[in-house]
Parts: structure tokens; sequence; C-alpha cells
């Protein structure tokens, strides 16, 4: 498959961002402090490629704005964000400027989507153990937030809840060395299923040995944060691959997962980066944000061993991962990503850290974006007092 094209997004005076931009890849990775602008850089992407879906939605919902993008904002992003929107403010898509007056000031005929949101809030979406609908929650939510759940409260409703009551493992679902992964890491002993309490439908846990009469069922509340945090992504990832048998939802081309490591042992999140290698090998284009140096270690091995030309094995060695025709696959496909690694920065500007060159004389690319530098001072201090005692 030929590689391809970037898609160049350049933000000017947007709230905490002075000047960012970006080169989304086939795998793009932002990093950075909190309230650094990721999350709006993320949003904002998804405002441009699919505006025509966002304002139907919108509008759908009864949600208006008479056209002004202060007001647009309070709903979009959600409630008191309006005011990150100034008279310098400016958006550009490969190069083209975009009025976003222009954007929010039309009705738009309905289109479908082509990025899929994961938002790091996403562990609201389940939190009485079962997806709430775009309509009950507050005008103020995000959209992201608010799209993300009734999309798992339709596919529960009308797809997996309807009958297929064991939600993991699904032989048809994921691989079976993902699911595998997932059984160590995640799930442990227990199975994600469907039941019914008090005539209300709700996620549980269930061991195999468990009685169906649902005493041994462990309700939402119960399970570890990492079970909480994860069960929501997986479900999203449901969306996006229906069965192995199909590459791609519909109309969808793009991913955005934020916080993907929220609440995980970094066991779980290897086993959830070789779930980000199933999506690229599914030809969606990626984009994470993370605070985790252990996404980043993935990242820079794939890169390390591009370089190398290495055999699409060596990637599966880190992982743990059985040589198969399919994971085998997987594994190229990744190698052969082109990979983009931002930091967002509290100056307000961006920096391209993609070569992650531990030894650069760039202190930002070397501390890989702060995830690493804590670990390195670690490391000196504990050799100089090593150096001293001896």
């Amino acid at each position: 498959m030929a590689p391809r094209k970037p898609i160049r997004l350049e933000i000017a005076n947007v709230g905490q961002i002075t000047r960012a931009g970006l080169d989304f890849q086939d795998l793009t990775v932002l990093v950075g402090p909190q309230a650094t602008g990721k999350s709006i850089c993320l949003q904002l992407l998804k405002l441009l490629l699919d505006k025509n879906f966002v304002l139907s939605e919108l509008r759908r919902y009864g949600l208006e704005w008479d056209r002004d993008v202060h007001r647009f904002l309070d709903v979009y992003l959600g409630e008191g964000m309006g005011t990150l929107w100034r008279e310098d403010s400016a958006l550009s898509l490969n190069g083209r400027e975009i009025k976003l007056a222009d954007v929010v000031g039309r009705k738009r005929k309905r289109r479908d989507e082509i990025m899929f949101f994961i938002p790091a809030q996403r562990v609201l979406t389940i939190g009485r153990g079962w997806p709430k609908p775009f309509s009950e929650y507050s005008s103020g939510d995000p959209f992201c937030v608010r799209d993300f759940s009734e999309k798992l409260r339709l596919l529960m409703e009308t797809g997996l809840g309807r009958g297929e009551t064991e939600l993991f493992p699904q032989p048809g679902r994921l691989k079976r060395e993902i699911r595998d992964l997932l059984s160590q890491t995640i799930f442990a002993q227990f199975g994600l299923t469907v039941d019914v309490h008090g005539m209300q439908k709700r996620f549980v846990l269930r061991t195999k040995e468990a009685p169906n009469n649902g005493n041994g069922n462990l309700p939402f509340m119960v399970w570890s944060a990492g079970q909480r945090e994860f069960v929501p992504f997986l479900l999203g990832y449901y969306w996006l691959c229906p069965s192995t048998k199909v590459s791609r939802r519909a109309s969808l081309r793009w991913v955005v997962i934020e916080e993907l490591e929220m609440g995980l042992h970094p066991r779980a999140i290897s086993a959830v980066m070789v779930m980000i290698l199933e999506l690229l090998r599914r030809g969606y284009r990626v984009c994470l944000s993370t605070h985790s140096p252990h996404v980043l270690d993935v990242v820079w091995a794939m890169r390390m061993l591009r370089e190398a030309q290495a055999e699409p094995k060596q990637l599966l060695k880190i992982f743990e991962v059985s040589p198969t025709p399919q994971t085998l696959k997987m594994s190229q496909s990744a190698l052969n990503s082109q990979v983009g690694v931002y930091l967002f920065g509290q100056d307000g500007n961006t920096r391209d850290i993609s070569s992650l060159d531990p030894g650069s004389d760039n202190k930002y690319e070397a501390g890989w974006g702060g995830l690493t530098e804590f670990s390195g001072r670690v490391a000196d201090v504990v050799a100089d007092v090593a150096g001293d005692s001896n």
C-alpha cells in the first residue's frame, strides 16, 4: 500500500495553544503536561473533518448556538470553553485557512463521519453500569463524550446487547492472541457479560464457576479502576471492528484515543498497544494522547526496528505474542506505518519529537516530552550516591 500523505493541522492562539503545527501520520502520538491543549487540538481536528456530522447531530438533539462561535464552543467542547476563541485565533487544514464562523454558521446536510473519538472521560459513559444516551447528558457536556456514549448505547441496544450476552471473550471480535493478552492482563479469570438486575440491563464481570442466577456477578462499581476504564474502550473497539471479517466500519477512517493507559498496569498497556497495531493493520489512521512512557517505548521500538529493517517477529517479541500469519501481518503493517510524535509544551507551542532520540541535544526529544526525564534524574542521583559511597 502506498504511503498516505500526512494531514497538516495548524492552530494559533486558541486557549492554551499559542502555536501548534502537526502532521498527522498513520500513527500520531501527542504528549505533554495536563492543560496544554492536546484534547482541544484533537477535538478541533474532529470538528474540521466531521463538521457536517457534528453540526447535524447537535441540531438533531435540539442544541442551538445562533451561529455564534463562542456559544458553539460551549456546546461542542463543553461549558465555559467558548472563551478559548479570541480575535486572533486561527485554524488551517492542509494549508487552507478555516474560518470557524463559517463552519458553525451554516446549516449542513448530514454526512457520515470519518473520525471515531474515544474520549478520556469514557468511564462516565457507563457510570451506572450501562451506556447513557446522548440526551441524558447536560447540554454543557462535551460533544465527543456524549457521542461516544450514544454509540455504545446503540451498539448494545441494537447489536451486542440483544442475545449475545457474552461480551468478552468473543472469538469473532478479536484475534485469539489479543484475547489471550487481555484475559491475562485485565480480565484475569472473569468474563464480561450482560445481566438483568431489577428489569435493568447492566454490565457485570462473571467467573466461569459463577451460577447463572446472578449470584457472584460483579457490578460496575466494584470492578478495578483499570477494568472500569478499559471496558468502554473495548466496546468502542468493537464498534470500530464489527468482526474479524470486516476491516473497518462504514466510512470511518480515523480513530482518536485519549489516555488509553488510564488505570492500567504496564503489561495491560502493552496489550492495548497490540490492539492499536491491529487498528493500523485494518487501515485506520490512529491518533493517541498519552502520559505514559510505556506507550512511547513501543513507538520508539517500532521506529528502531523499522530503521534496522527487522523482521516482523521481532516486534511481536516485545509483546510476547506468537508469530502466526495473522500476527505477522499485523506486525509488518505496524513497521510500515509512518509515525509522528508531538510535544505540547507549557509555553503554548508544539514540538516535533518524532525521532525519539534519547541521545539528542534537544532536551524535549531526549526526555521524550518529559515522560522519561524523571527516571533519568532518579538514575543519575542514585549513581552519584553509589559513587560517593565507594
